[in-house]
């Protein structure tokens, strides 16, 4: 059994470290309410922006368009947004696999990674860091979002793309956080969704385009890229700040209950010490009369 000078050092140790995860838990509790308001208020303009742009899509049929036709040379990328700080559970290790566990291959990919996190994670699996981006992390702006976007459809135009992928952590409420992997880039609609929505609401009406469709297309594009990696950037803070909420509140508990056991352990030592002394002082009693 340890001796109870080396149970009460662990005693303070954990004592120490659940004053400090009690006091992360209240400061992710206080960024989350914050977070998850931005997220809540932005959702219903991304989700709005999300259907309209695939219904106009079902209805162009096979137009032949630079950002709805694959690449023909060029390596994927794929926008990583993790966090720059750990601590979070399995936040970031779950974006991660959805890079390294889904069939992307670091011969054929370059990351974008917005985190420290997933990019010092990714490079250690051999993934090649095209862009370090984390501070945008920090405080989501839109404007953040459409320089990224720009960059990348340049890089899609030119041919040192062919497709463009979005990996982050969609934000469902406070303790739901799903990991998500959404491709950008060629535009792809589903046709079983389409098929689907004729079979229901009868023949589609074919889509007419004021000003021409290719410069619709053009610049509708675009503001819908850009959109989604805003949207992903600010249901990935709020996701975090949940994830390390929940973690820290676990861990918590877990330094209450091994204080508690550390407890039981100093008495029952205390107890067995005070036995032994007695028990000395009495055989000694004992002997001298």
């Amino acid at each position: 059994m340890a001796s109870m000078r080396d149970i009460k050092r662990r005693k303070g140790s954990i004592q120490s470290t659940q004053q400090i995860t009690k006091a992360m838990k209240l400061v992710s509790t206080v960024k989350l309410q914050r977070a998850k308001g931005r997220a809540e208020q932005s959702k219903t303009y991304f989700d709005c922006m999300y259907e309209t742009v695939n219904s106009i899509l079902q209805r162009v049929g096979d137009m032949q368009h630079k950002y709805l036709q694959p690449g023909a040379t060029g390596k994927k990328a794929i926008i990583v947004i993790t966090s720059n700080r750990g601590l979070a559970g399995g936040y970031n290790s779950n974006v991660i696999k959805l890079v390294t566990q889904g069939g992307f291959s670091p011969e054929d990919c370059v990351i974008y990674a917005i985190g420290k996190k997933g990019k010092e994670s990714l490079a250690r699996y051999g993934y090649p860091i095209q862009a370090d981006l984390s501070d945008m992390i920090e405080d989501p702006v839109y404007v953040d979002a459409l320089n990224l976007s720009n960059k990348l459809l340049d890089g899609f135009a030119a041919g040192e793309i062919s497709e463009i992928y979005l990996a982050y952590t969609n934000f469902k409420n406070t303790v739901v956080h799903i990991p998500k992997m959404l491709k950008l880039l060629p535009v792809e609609v589903a046709k079983q969704e389409v098929e689907e929505k004729a079979e229901k609401e009868g023949p589609t009406i074919p889509m007419n385009f004021e000003p021409e469709d290719e410069e619709a297309l053009n610049m509708l594009i675009p503001k819908y890229i850009t959109s989604l990696i805003y949207g992903a950037m600010v249901e990935a803070v709020a996701s975090e700040n949940g994830a390390r909420m929940q973690a820290m509140d676990s861990a918590t508990s877990n330094a209450e209950e091994m204080i508690s056991k550390l407890t039981l352990m100093y008495n029952r030592a205390r107890q067995g010490s005070i036995t032994q002394e007695l028990t000395e002082i009495i055989a000694g009693a004992e002997a001298i009369s």
